[in-house]
Protein backbone atom coordinates (compact mmCIF):
# COMPACT_ATOMS: atom_id res chain seq x y z
CA UNK A 1 0.00 0.00 0.00
CA UNK A 2 1.27 3.77 -1.01
CA UNK A 3 0.66 6.28 1.57
CA UNK A 4 -0.05 9.63 0.60
CA UNK A 5 2.89 12.24 0.54
CA UNK A 6 0.36 15.08 2.25
CA UNK A 7 -1.45 14.02 4.90
CA UNK A 8 -4.10 16.30 6.49
CA UNK A 9 -2.76 16.95 9.79
CA UNK A 10 0.66 17.83 8.42
CA UNK A 11 -1.85 20.40 6.37
CA UNK A 12 -3.35 21.70 9.24
CA UNK A 13 0.17 22.17 11.01
CA UNK A 14 1.39 24.02 8.16
CA UNK A 15 -2.10 26.19 8.05
CA UNK A 16 -1.47 27.14 11.81
CA UNK A 17 2.00 27.93 11.22
CA UNK A 18 1.19 30.13 8.17
CA UNK A 19 -2.02 31.95 10.14
CA UNK A 20 0.05 32.90 13.42
CA UNK A 21 2.57 34.21 11.13
CA UNK A 22 0.28 35.84 8.71
CA UNK A 23 -1.61 37.51 11.73
CA UNK A 24 1.78 38.58 13.58
CA UNK A 25 3.50 40.22 10.32
CA UNK A 26 -0.02 42.16 10.12
CA UNK A 27 0.65 43.64 13.43
CA UNK A 28 3.35 44.56 12.83
CA UNK A 29 3.11 46.30 9.23
CA UNK A 30 -0.20 48.46 11.16
CA UNK A 31 2.31 49.45 14.09
CA UNK A 32 4.94 50.80 11.51
CA UNK A 33 2.61 52.41 10.03
CA UNK A 34 1.31 54.06 12.90
CA UNK A 35 4.51 54.91 14.18
CA UNK A 36 5.07 56.55 10.16
CA UNK A 37 2.46 59.00 11.75
CA UNK A 38 3.93 60.08 14.46
CA UNK A 39 7.82 61.21 12.96
CA UNK A 40 9.98 61.43 16.37
CA UNK A 41 6.68 60.01 18.93
CA UNK A 42 5.99 63.68 17.93
CA UNK A 43 1.87 64.15 17.27
CA UNK A 44 2.30 68.08 15.88
CA UNK A 45 3.21 66.96 12.80
CA UNK A 46 0.27 64.78 12.20
CA UNK A 47 -2.02 67.87 13.90
CA UNK A 48 -0.26 70.44 11.36
CA UNK A 49 -0.66 68.06 8.07
CA UNK A 50 2.97 67.71 7.81
CA UNK A 51 2.91 63.59 7.41
CA UNK A 52 4.14 62.76 3.66
CA UNK A 53 1.29 61.18 1.66
CA UNK A 54 3.14 57.52 1.38
CA UNK A 55 2.61 57.69 5.11
CA UNK A 56 -1.10 59.03 5.03
CA UNK A 57 -1.95 56.03 2.40
CA UNK A 58 -2.01 53.83 5.02
CA UNK A 59 -1.19 50.87 3.37
CA UNK A 60 0.48 49.40 6.47
CA UNK A 61 -2.79 49.93 8.21
CA UNK A 62 -5.15 48.82 5.55
CA UNK A 63 -2.99 47.17 3.27
CA UNK A 64 -0.59 44.71 5.69
CA UNK A 65 -2.65 45.51 8.30
CA UNK A 66 -6.56 45.05 8.21
CA UNK A 67 -6.68 43.61 4.71
CA UNK A 68 -3.68 40.56 5.26
CA UNK A 69 -6.01 39.83 8.85
CA UNK A 70 -9.12 39.77 7.37
CA UNK A 71 -7.54 37.20 4.45
CA UNK A 72 -7.11 34.70 6.73
CA UNK A 73 -10.37 34.41 5.29
CA UNK A 74 -9.90 35.07 1.99
CA UNK A 75 -6.27 34.96 0.51
CA UNK A 76 -6.94 36.45 -2.49
CA UNK A 77 -7.60 40.01 -0.26
CA UNK A 78 -4.50 39.26 1.22
CA UNK A 79 -2.29 38.79 -1.34
CA UNK A 80 -3.63 42.43 -2.82
CA UNK A 81 -3.15 44.18 0.65
CA UNK A 82 0.41 43.08 0.74
CA UNK A 83 1.20 43.83 -3.16
CA UNK A 84 -0.16 47.30 -2.33
CA UNK A 85 1.56 47.45 0.76
CA UNK A 86 5.03 46.52 -1.04
CA UNK A 87 4.80 48.68 -4.02
CA UNK A 88 3.73 51.68 -2.08
CA UNK A 89 6.73 51.21 0.67
CA UNK A 90 9.14 50.81 -2.51
CA UNK A 91 7.64 54.22 -4.21
CA UNK A 92 8.26 56.00 -0.79
CA UNK A 93 11.70 54.65 -0.43
CA UNK A 94 11.89 55.81 -4.11
CA UNK A 95 10.53 59.51 -2.93
CA UNK A 96 12.24 60.18 0.25
CA UNK A 97 10.74 61.18 3.24
CA UNK A 98 7.93 64.52 3.60
CA UNK A 99 10.12 67.23 5.21
CA UNK A 100 10.76 70.73 5.30
CA UNK A 101 14.13 71.95 3.28
CA UNK A 102 15.62 74.83 2.13
CA UNK A 103 14.53 76.05 -1.04
CA UNK A 104 16.54 79.37 -0.97
CA UNK A 105 17.90 80.55 -4.65
CA UNK A 106 21.04 82.17 -5.85
CA UNK A 107 20.30 85.45 -4.71
CA UNK A 108 20.98 83.80 -0.92
CA UNK A 109 17.46 84.39 0.15
CA UNK A 110 16.27 81.79 2.44
CA UNK A 111 13.18 79.98 1.92
CA UNK A 112 11.76 76.83 3.69
CA UNK A 113 9.02 74.24 3.08
CA UNK A 114 7.41 70.85 2.90
CA UNK A 115 7.95 68.76 0.44
CA UNK A 116 9.83 65.37 -1.16
CA UNK A 117 13.47 67.17 -1.87
CA UNK A 118 15.02 63.70 -2.66
CA UNK A 119 11.89 63.14 -5.37
CA UNK A 120 14.00 64.81 -8.12
CA UNK A 121 17.53 64.19 -7.37
CA UNK A 122 18.54 62.71 -10.94
CA UNK A 123 22.33 63.00 -10.26
CA UNK A 124 22.46 61.00 -6.42
CA UNK A 125 20.12 58.85 -4.72
CA UNK A 126 19.83 60.03 -1.26
CA UNK A 127 19.50 55.80 0.02
CA UNK A 128 23.28 55.55 -0.74
CA UNK A 129 24.50 59.21 0.19
CA UNK A 130 24.57 59.32 4.05
CA UNK A 131 25.54 63.04 4.00
CA UNK A 132 21.92 64.06 2.34
CA UNK A 133 20.33 62.52 5.52
CA UNK A 134 21.41 65.06 7.80
CA UNK A 135 21.79 68.02 5.81
CA UNK A 136 18.73 67.66 3.06
CA UNK A 137 15.05 67.52 5.78
CA UNK A 138 15.50 70.43 8.00
CA UNK A 139 12.52 69.41 10.29
CA UNK A 140 11.24 66.72 11.85
CA UNK A 141 15.01 66.26 13.27
CA UNK A 142 16.41 62.49 11.62
CA UNK A 143 13.53 62.03 8.84
CA UNK A 144 15.31 60.20 6.38
CA UNK A 145 16.24 57.59 9.31
CA UNK A 146 12.84 57.53 10.32
CA UNK A 147 11.28 57.39 6.72
CA UNK A 148 13.65 54.60 5.47
CA UNK A 149 13.72 52.50 8.28
CA UNK A 150 10.18 52.40 8.72
CA UNK A 151 9.09 51.99 5.07
CA UNK A 152 12.04 49.16 5.20
CA UNK A 153 10.19 47.40 7.70
CA UNK A 154 6.87 47.61 5.81
CA UNK A 155 8.90 46.62 2.34
CA UNK A 156 10.22 43.56 4.20
CA UNK A 157 6.99 42.54 6.14
CA UNK A 158 5.08 43.08 3.27
CA UNK A 159 7.33 40.97 1.14
CA UNK A 160 7.01 38.02 3.93
CA UNK A 161 3.57 37.83 3.78
CA UNK A 162 3.50 37.83 -0.25
CA UNK A 163 5.40 34.60 0.25
CA UNK A 164 3.11 32.99 3.00
CA UNK A 165 0.08 34.17 1.24
CA UNK A 166 1.95 32.52 -1.36
CA UNK A 167 2.74 29.02 0.45
CA UNK A 168 -0.84 29.24 2.22
CA UNK A 169 -2.88 28.94 -1.10
CA UNK A 170 -0.38 26.29 -2.28
CA UNK A 171 -0.92 24.48 1.20
CA UNK A 172 -4.78 24.92 1.08
CA UNK A 173 -4.87 23.54 -2.61
CA UNK A 174 -2.39 20.59 -1.24
CA UNK A 175 -5.07 19.80 1.98
CA UNK A 176 -7.93 20.64 -0.66
CA UNK A 177 -6.68 17.99 -3.27
CA UNK A 178 -4.87 15.40 -0.20
CA UNK A 179 -8.52 15.55 1.31
CA UNK A 180 -10.30 13.85 -1.93
CA UNK A 181 -7.41 10.82 -1.90
CA UNK A 182 -8.29 9.89 1.49
CA UNK A 183 -9.95 6.40 1.92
Amino acid sequence: MVSSPCTPASSRTCSRILGLSLGTAALFAAGANMALLFPNWDVTYLLRGLIGRHAMLGTGLWGGGLMVLTALLSSGLALLGALICFVTSGVALKDGPFCMFDVSSFNQTQAWKYGYPFKDLHNRNYLYDRWLWNSVCLEPSAAVVWHVSLFSALLCISLLQLLLVVVHVINSLLGLFCSLCEE
